[in-house]
């Protein structure tokens, strides 16, 4: 396999949380000269910077498109027409993908950064310098690699584990590995992190809130478990979290601040933020937010001369919310609705009649945040300075509730109930007596042929946790997770997941009022094997391992 070991990005780059304009790279290779690394971590806060880059450049290439293209496209959350991402929509993916690649990069990026500093920081770091300094810059380190694997093993399933980059300089011919030393290997790293960075009590919207705490490789821990069905421990890690009260929930423990405040430029780092992506919004393309000016409606609302609205929310989704959801306006669009967040400067922003950028009449307004003006000045084509939350504090509360239930059908639990209850008082809605989640049960709605809401399909999917984790999460990158696992950890077949893809309303509409569905979005020849996201074509010709069966890996 070429690996391209290039020069490590250089070592200025990497403290400054820039990025190089070189070629995204699966390794990259340390400086031959070992000079600057001796020399460097002199001091306790040179030790701080040298995490900084995990924060940011790296994921670049992830956050772009290809991360929301599969969560969110491939998920059934958005829809598009836009030829470099449409393949997602339908499944038809494959290895020559731009996206991909860039994903797959990306991710590998972070995974090395993460390793340069895991193995240099012990024998790089002079004895003047406090131990406690050193193994929270490790703990963070640790966190990030597992976070990036995280994310590689959900998108490709069995990937090469590497914890040294070095020892692949001469040989890079790798294998994958199997997906449960893969989950072992993040438990091992999240643990690593738990027990060395320090903890934090949020307090505010504050940079001092930026960095990743004991807590938050907990929260981590307790998705990572869930997703193993390991539910003893993850409802102890959720427990855990909570009872340390390192992180709060807007509108609950925050009063005057709701939902639709998390997702503005001036509440970055605030208390319900877990792990975060730290975006400049200044400098130009590669070291802001890119989200916005791909995904929002207009030039009108971004004043940088982006905004291509390249997804739009789907019909399926739109059907999950109540009307009155108070997620439902800081989520998406629809026209009639105003934003005075946005374009401050003329009142505020109205969504036109005409608004439909993909044939659903409605647009994304989760983090779209508006105008340079609008955010203190900062910001450019895509190129926006809020945050990219990787996990809030209420995905804890949903974690809880699911980890209680431990695969129940149904729960009245009184632990899991203020859980989930705790997310829906938050956004308006009524407090559930008995959480269900029968899976598929007869439609009565039922009438063969319909494209109106509710009454295509036989059978609808009740479930109770996995609606409300659509509603709280959408376009954060994470539902196309949730479904892969409803039929289970490490299975290669998905005939729940599949059936719920295929049921998703992901066209079209007209232009009446309300809109009439064409009911042309419903999918019929995806398999479970579409499900999973090829490796990149150039890397396996660079290194045909990656077809062999993936193998165990040798914990040491």
């Amino acid at each position: 396999m070429k690996i391209n070991i290039k020069a490590f990005l250089s070592l200025t780059v990497l403290l400054a949380a820039s990025f190089s304009a070189c070629k995204k790279e699966y390794f990259n290779r340390p400086p031959k000269s070992q000079i600057t690394l001796d020399n460097y971590y002199q001091t306790a806060e040179q030790v701080r910077t040298s995490t900084t880059i995990l924060y940011s450049a790296p994921w670049f290439g992830y956050c772009t498109k290809g991360g929301w293209a599969i969560t969110e496209i491939s998920g059934g959350n958005g829809r598009t027409w836009s030829p470099d991402i449409i393949n997602f929509q339908d499944f038809s993916v494959t290895g020559t993908n731009f996206e991909i690649s860039s994903v797959w990069n990306s991710l590998f990026i972070e995974v090395a950064q993460a390793n340069g500093i895991i193995n240099n920081l012990p024998t790089k770091v002079p004895s003047s310098v406090d131990q406690a300094v050193v193994k929270n810059a490790l703990g963070e380190a640790h966190l990030w690699r597992a976070l990036a694997y995280f994310h590689l093993v959900r998108i490709f399933g069995p990937v090469p584990i590497i914890e040294n980059s070095l020892d692949y300089v001469d040989n890079y011919q790798v294998n994958r590995h199997v997906v449960t030393d893969v989950y072992k290997f993040i438990v091992n790293d999240l643990k690593y992190a738990e027990a060395n960075c320090s903890p934090a009590i949020r307090t505010g919207s504050s940079p001092s809130n930026a960095r990743v705490s004991s807590g938050s490789a907990s929260a981590l821990l307790a998705k990572v478990y869930l997703y193993m069905q390991d539910y003893t421990n993850a409802r102890a890690q959720a427990e855990k979290v909570i009872a340390s009260k390192e992180f709060k929930l807007y509108g609950i423990d925050v009063p005057g601040k709701t939902f639709s405040d998390l997702f503005l430029t001036a509440n970055n780092n605030n208390e319900e933020s877990i792990v975060a992506l730290q975006w400049t919004g200044s400098g130009g393309y590669g070291r802001g937010n890119p989200f916005q000016g791909a995904v929002a409606l207009n030039g009108i609302i971004t004043g940088t001369g982006d905004g291509y609205g390249q997804m739009a929310p789907t019909f399926d989704l739109m059907d999950k919310f109540d009307a009155t959801d108070l997620r439902r306006k800081p989520t998406y669009m629809i026209p009639g609705d105003k934003y005075n967040e946005i374009n401050q400067a003329s009142g505020g922003y109205t969504v036109p009649s005409d608004a439909n950028s993909q044939g659903t009449h409605a647009q994304v307004k989760k983090y779209i945040v508006g105008t340079p003006a609008d955010n203190g000045g900062v910001g450019g084509a895509q190129s926006s300075a809020n945050n990219t939350y990787m996990m809030r504090y209420a995905d804890v509360y949903l974690i809880l509730a699911e980890a209680v239930m431990a695969g129940a059908k149904t729960s009245t639990d009184p632990v899991a109930l203020n859980a989930i209850n705790t997310i829906r008082r938050r956004a308006g809605l009524s407090n559930l007596t008995v959480i269900d989640r029968s899976g598929f049960v007869p439609n009565p709605d039922y009438t063969p042929g319909s494209n109106e809401k509710g009454k295509r399909w036989p059978t609808n999917y009740k479930d109770d946790l996995l609606d409300e984790r659509r509603r709280e999460f959408a376009f954060e990158n994470d539902y196309f997770f949730d479904l892969m696992r409803l039929d289970g950890f490490n299975k290669t077949e998905h005939p729940i997941a599949l059936q719920i893809i295929k049921q998703q309303d992901k066209g079209t509409s007209d232009n009446s009022n309300p809109p009439q569905r064409y009911g042309n979005g419903y999918l019929t020849n995806v398999t479970s094997a579409n499900l999973l996201f090829p490796i990149p074509a150039t890397e396996i010709v660079a290194d045909p391992k990656l077809k062999d069966p993936p193998v165990a890996y040798p914990f040491k």
